[in-house]
């Protein structure tokens, strides 16, 4: 049985032994680099699917190294940093990270979000590439030829950009989207005036896709930073 590969950048000791005896457990294969430039080379070679990253290495800051794999690789990419504020997070999203852990962590979440991103990564290699493909999710399907949304099997009646929001963050389930991809996604720009306008329609979506909008299952909040499609 194939074992996920997980390429483990981080220079603190003590947190490379937690996560390597994290993996460990799960019967996960690893490799571990302690700065930029070796987790630069180990990313082209190693051939991870997922990548576990700091942001504070001593030789490159690792947004720098996430725009680089990004130049070439859509590997999942988590951050796991001490970098607490949202304008970091912000900062790492926006250059192409899949997630965001603040340091301290549980293991249990790490674990969660690995599994995440594993699932997303075999759920892109695995989908139909026509423009007639069909997305579902739980009890929520979208048929994009035909600009269609279902629940239960009954048709959402959804507004251009309710539709529009809910593909972008359908096609990138289990990834945290930042406000200002989304605005640029949607409405091709990123003015932080129309924040205000996004909330206002991620609202209306979710009252029309969830069951309890106040406690959500598909479309998960992530306060000051974005949003993200849960898989079901």
């Amino acid at each position: 049985m194939y074992k996920p590969k997980i390429l483990v950048v981080e220079d603190d000791p003590a947190i490379t032994n937690l996560i390597r005896t994290t993996l460990d457990t799960q019967d996960y294969q690893y490799h571990t680099a302690k700065n930029g430039s070796g987790a630069l080379m180990d990313a082209v070679s190693y051939n991870a699917d997922v990548i576990i990253l700091d942001l504070g290495l001593p030789d490159m800051d690792g947004v720098a190294i996430i725009r680089k794999i990004r130049g070439w690789s859509n590997v999942p990419i988590i951050v796991v940093s001490a970098r607490s504020e949202d304008q970091d997070k912000v900062e790492a999203l926006d250059a192409g990270a899949d997630d965001y852990l603040t340091k301290p962590f549980s293991i249990e979440e790490l674990l969660a979000r690995l599994r995440v991103a594993l699932r997303r990564s075999r759920t892109e290699e695995t989908a139909p590439q026509t423009s007639s493909s069909v997305y579902v999710n739980g009890n929520l399907t979208i048929d994009y030829a035909a600009g269609c949304a279902y629940l239960d099997g009954e048709e959402v009646h959804l507004t251009p950009i309710e539709y529009k929001l809910l593909c972008v963050l359908a096609k990138n389930t289990g990834k945290v989207l930042t406000h200002n991809y989304i605005l640029k996604e949607v409405w091709g720009s990123a003015l932080a005036s129309d924040t205000p306008s996004l909330r206002v329609f991620m609202a209306t979506l979710r009252k029309k896709i969830e069951q309890n909008p106040s406690d959500p299952k598909y479309i998960q909040t992530h306060i000051g930073v974005g949003y993200r499609m849960i898989r079901q």
